[in-house]
């Protein structure tokens, strides 16, 4: 008999080892397991991490999940040799039927419990927020018969206010709530014509109960939303609940509270709260703030009113548009004041005073009579001066802007409000640059959107029920999990051990993300000779580096687990 070689198989792993090893520290397989149940010949938790580890892998649009595990070595991701075709759309379509049939938030709920327990999330501060997510198609609410009601859905598919500037498109609204460094404990599918205002009174009948599910007792948490929350039902809500939100502008008190802090100039400086270096294009901002108070709805709270010096580019803009627009209806006020000729200086007077009592908010103006004398007919002698027939009498104006106010009104332009009841004294106390702070991370839930916002992935499993929509919506929050996780455990390593990591342009950065890391292993390749795997080229030392940044072994390329 001659000698058989073995097989040699090439797979690019890239970075989705590091994500299986993040999926098992928090049992996701295992926690879809006990809850879902099913008699499928593959178990629904593999292909809910099959999805994860999908979506995680740049973005490749989930209907072509049998075309991804084609190429990938199953045994390494998922901890099982599984053929590429029991990822077909029929079985992930069962399966997300059934994760919706057993509840989409117990399921996270129970993944979240699990990585609070294996990170020790930090849950002082609750951040929420919601997006709009458009899709493509009719999606008809569902019918029933003459003789029965149309059945139930989660949420409808509808037009509304659209956060992606296409009202042309039907939308569901997305609401996340996320603690330490963006890390999303709960997500909800809500009507497309849904609001925030709505959402939020909601969610608040039900957040001190959901948290205390995490271990946080009530008055232990800040909850951190946007400007919407401001609402009397809403403030109500809130009870004794600790909050930090922006007072909209919409509100007199808004305006109030910013021409007094302006007014009086007694700022305090916070300084530069960036944690990523200036550059050209994107100077450091700084802030400064002043403390005040507001009542609303009978209710006194602090008002924090926030000056920035890179300052708020619509409203800069409006303003300067405004300025422009009331210079040219003075200069058509003034030519026509300026062309009337009068016979009596008093009317002339009258009307010079009836013009300097014109509005003008931006601009001052001068405004003063002048005598145009009228001549007899002739040629006028050359020894004595011509006679003077009559007076009459015109206006001459002088339009300055008002550079007092006009400055006073761009630094007012350059401010906000931020409206708190959390205590200036006690055990969670916070001063005013604190309070800036804290409100300064619900950036962190907004750039979760971009992730769970991809029309590609929403919209390629032609997912015409709601109920997979909202199963898809537990896949993507599942992966946006995992990826804060990893953007979090490196962040704290560096501020643990001191030592940035190599980031952008092999610069030290100590702000790395979860993308960097998937840049960095790009090039990781897996020979799989028989069923022995080794890496095709040892790892560079910037890519050991990121690994120990994660806690993971570089075993986890090599060796299946599961």
């Amino acid at each position: 008999m001659g000698f058989v070689l073995p097989t040699i198989e090439a797979y690019q792993v890239q970075h989705l080892p590091i994500v299986k090893a993040y999926a098992d520290k928090i049992g996701v397989v295992e926690v879809i397991n006990q809850l879902v149940p099913t008699e499928m010949g593959i178990d629904p938790g593999t292909i809910v991490l099959g999805m994860i580890l999908d979506t995680l892998s740049g973005r490749s649009p989930l209907y072509r999940l049998e075309e991804f595990f084609a190429h990938q070595d199953t045994t390494l991701l998922l901890g099982q040799a599984i053929a590429p075709d029991a990822f077909n759309d029929d079985t992930v379509g069962r399966v997300l039927e059934r994760l919706y049939n057993v509840g989409t938030m117990k399921i996270f709920t129970a993944c979240a419990v699990r990585a609070d327990q294996a990170y020790g999330l930090d849950k002082q501060y609750v951040h929420f927020d919601t997006t709009s997510i458009s899709v493509y198609g009719a999606y008809l609410p569902p019918e029933g018969s003459p003789d029965q009601q149309a059945p139930a859905v989660p949420f409808t598919i509808t037009h509304g206010y659209s956060k992606d500037k296409r009202p042309d498109l039907k939308q569901f609204v997305f609401s996340t709530l996320c603690v330490d460094r963006a890390v999303p404990l709960w997500g909800k599918p809500e009507d497309g014509n849904a609001s925030d205002k709505t959402v939020n009174n909601t969610l608040l009948s039900t957040i001190a109960t959901f948290l205390g599910q995490h271990g946080v007792a009530p008055g232990a948490y800040i909850y951190v939303a946007d400007a919407a929350l401001v609402t009397e039902d809403n403030l109500a809500a809130l009870g004794d609940t600790l909050f930090i939100t922006r007072l909209p502008a919409t509100y007199n008190e808004c305006g109030r509270l910013i021409a007094e802090a302006v007014a009086h100039n007694t700022w305090e400086a916070v300084g530069v709260l960036a944690h990523t270096k200036p550059t050209k294009h994107r100077p450091a901002t700084a802030y400064k703030v002043s403390e005040g108070e507001v009542r609303l709805y009978g209710t006194t709270y602090r008002a924090v009113v926030v000056h920035s010096s890179a300052q708020d580019k619509r409203r800069q803009q409006r303003l300067a548009r405004d300025i422009q627009t009331a210079a040219s209806t003075l200069h058509t006020t003034v030519r026509t004041a300026e062309q009337q000729e009068y016979f009596c200086r008093a009317d002339a007077a009258a009307a010079a005073a009836q013009l300097r009592a014109v509005p003008t908010p931006y601009h001052l103006l001068d405004v003063t009579v002048e005598e145009r004398p009228v001549y007899g007919r002739g040629r006028p002698s050359a020894h004595t001066p011509r006679p003077v027939k009559a007076l009459r009498y015109r206006l001459k104006t002088t339009i300055r802007p008002h550079t007092e106010r006009i400055s006073r009104m761009e630094e007012e332009a350059g401010c906000f409000v931020l409206l708190t009841n959390v205590p200036t004294a006690g055990d969670m106390a916070h001063s005013a640059r604190e309070i800036l702070t804290v409100y300064k991370e619900q950036h962190g839930t907004e750039q979760n959107y971009g992730f769970l916002k991809d029309p590609v992935i929403v919209n390629s499993l032609f997912l015409k029920k709601p109920e997979r929509i909202e199963a898809l919506g537990l896949v993507l929050l599942l992966a946006l999990l995992l990826w804060r996780l990893m953007e979090r455990q490196m962040r704290a390593h560096v501020e643990r051990t001191g030592r940035p990591l190599t980031g952008w342009d092999k610069k030290p950065t100590e702000r790395p993300t979860a993308f960097m890391m998937m840049t960095k292993c790009a090039g990781v390749l897996v020979c799989k000779v028989g069923p022995q795997r080794q890496l095709a080229r040892p790892l560079s030392a910037v890519q050991q580096q990121y690994l120990v940044a994660l806690g993971v072994s570089a075993t986890c390329f090599t060796l299946p687990t599961g």
